[in-house]
């Protein structure tokens, strides 16, 4: 058993004592970062990418690599189980996936059971981590073993996927989801062409000529753009905050929560390998069913235990299958997804069949880390459930000098350049307007990281076949990435004309 040995060397990293605190510490800052409603995972995990690069510079690289990944991966799934908790207490999601908790989480609360919905939410979570964590380990090697076979114009195609599944389901109109697509794939071009070696859109700026920063756009876009939304449209919460009594569930309400955090673990996990459904829709998807096969249907939306354990566990399980693909494939399914393999190309990691082989430890060391991180993160949301709902009540005042002052800090420390501090401010800015105008900025993001990638398999299939673009339809495999692509982006219109309602997911 291979994955088996794998994973048991993938602990011994992630049980190294630094890689237990960067752990430990991602997961804190990932629950803080749910609970603090408009700061969303994306916004987290760019925002602590130049952090971890700081805390990481004394180690050697492929130890850096894979202690910074476990910090940022933490941010992740820790934001998955924040979310919850304002959702719970406040009535307000945390972020996006966490909107179907509202729904019987809130009712639970004001019936003086918020403790009991918390506890549940976090036995949910914990349950679906290890689910995730399992697929993980049974797939990732068979998965990553059959993307090497795949050819550059398969490559290709399959990445041409990726994007469309993002843009298909992002936010509310596609045409803005695909313009954003394209906006950002326009940006990945901005620099020397390493083919041919001409400089491409730089206007003889010396700095433009290695690129722009995956990271100065992705802080910019997320955590500057939120900022000048909280000051801009004041939109405080004014919520009333439910008080927590009794934290342990009962046994009638573990017995009754625990077919609901089974299944929706299941649904979600399986939702989460797809690029592009993000955690938002597995949560729907997990709800849905639990009230199809329920006895009593009604109870839904009054309190419903069942409906806070599903849409929990399936929003931290699609979170675990959302790796699946970014790790095996290159793939990311989601914005956060996205940011974290641009964090990883910083490292100059690539994710993709390659990682396993080329770089077992931090594959596995991550995977393993997830495990511990999921541990740490149901023995610290237990008994501190009552100091992160105190942290719900942080005024904006505190928090915007703080988020800007890590953006600024964080951005100028990694090219030491000024020019990064007016992309960083000019994306901000562009930021804010284009979410304002329903703009979804998870395109953006993975049409930037994905258009090197992109754009140096189309030059590879077409050397191979001496300029003939007829070699994406011709390889088969190649051919089915990108009818599934056009099929994607036209079903849910089709779809829309006939007036059906297609349930969209916004951010992953």
């Amino acid at each position: 058993m291979d994955a088996f040995h794998y994973l048991l060397n993938g602990f011994a990293t992630a049980l190294q004592w630094q890689n237990i605190i960067f752990a430990f510490v991602g997961v804190l800052i990932g629950t803080v970062v749910g609970v603090l409603p408009g700061i969303g995972p994306i916004s987290g995990v760019a925002l602590l990418i130049p952090v971890t690069a700081s805390l990481t510079g004394g180690l050697p690289p492929e130890e850096a690599a894979t202690s910074a990944i476990i910090l940022l991966a933490g941010v992740y799934y820790g934001a998955m189980y924040g979310g919850s908790t304002t959702s719970i207490l406040l009535n307000t999601p945390g972020e996006s996936s966490s909107v179907v908790t509202v729904l019987d989480g809130y009712p639970m609360a004001k019936q003086g059971r918020a403790g009991v919905a918390l506890a549940i939410a976090a036995i949910g979570s914990f349950v679906a981590g290890i689910v995730s964590l399992v697929g993980l380990v049974f797939l990732a090697e068979p998965l990553s073993n059959v993307a090497l076979k795949l050819s550059p114009a398969d490559e290709f195609s399959l990445m041409i996927l990726g994007l469309c599944a993002l843009s298909g389901l992002a936010g509310k109109s596609v045409t803005k989801a695909l313009i954003m697509t394209v906006f950002g794939l326009l940006l990945a071009t901005i620099g020397m062409d390493n083919v041919s070696g001409v400089a491409r859109f730089t206007f003889e700026m010396p700095e433009l000529y290695s690129g722009l920063e995956f990271l100065t756009i992705a802080v910019g876009v997320f955590a500057l753009g939120e900022v000048f939304k909280t000051i801009l449209e004041r939109d405080a919460n004014e919520g009333e905050i439910a008080k927590i009594s009794r934290i342990l569930p009962t046994k009638q309400d573990l017995k009754e929560s625990a077919g609901p955090i089974i299944r929706g673990s299941l649904v979600g996990f399986f939702k989460g390998i797809v690029p592009g459904s993000g955690a938002t829709l597995a949560s729907f998807l997990a709800y849905l069913l639990e009230k199809k096969i329920s006895k009593n249907p009604e109870k839904f939306g009054k309190g419903a235990i069942a409906g806070v354990a599903a849409p929990e566990s399936a929003n931290n399980a699609a979170s675990g299958g959302a790796m699946i693909p970014l790790l095996t494939l290159g793939i990311p399914g989601t914005g956060t997804t996205a940011v974290l393999m641009g964090a990883l190309i910083m490292y100059n990691v690539q994710p993709g069949p390659l990682l396993f082989d080329e770089h077992p430890t931090i594959a596995w060391g991550l995977i393993a880390s997830m495990f511990i991180g999921n541990l740490m993160l149901l023995i610290l949301n237990m008994p501190l459930v009552k100091v992160f709902a105190k942290l719900i009540e942080t005024p904006p005042k505190y928090l915007i000098p703080m988020i800007v002052a890590i953006s600024i800090f964080g951005v100028y420390a990694v090219r030491v350049s000024v020019f990064d501090l007016v992309l960083l401010l000019i994306c901000g800015v562009v930021g804010y307007f284009l979410a304002k105008n329903d703009f979804p900025m998870a395109p953006l993001v993975l049409g930037l990281v994905l258009g090197p990638m992109i754009e140096n398999n189309l030059r590879r299939a077409l050397t191979t076949s001496n300029g003939d673009f007829s070699i994406f339809i011709e390889k088969p495999v190649s051919l089915v990435f990108l009818i599934i692509s056009v099929l994607w982006i036209t079903v849910p219109l089709i779809m829309k004309m006939r007036g059906k309602k297609v349930v969209v997911n916004v951010e992953g």
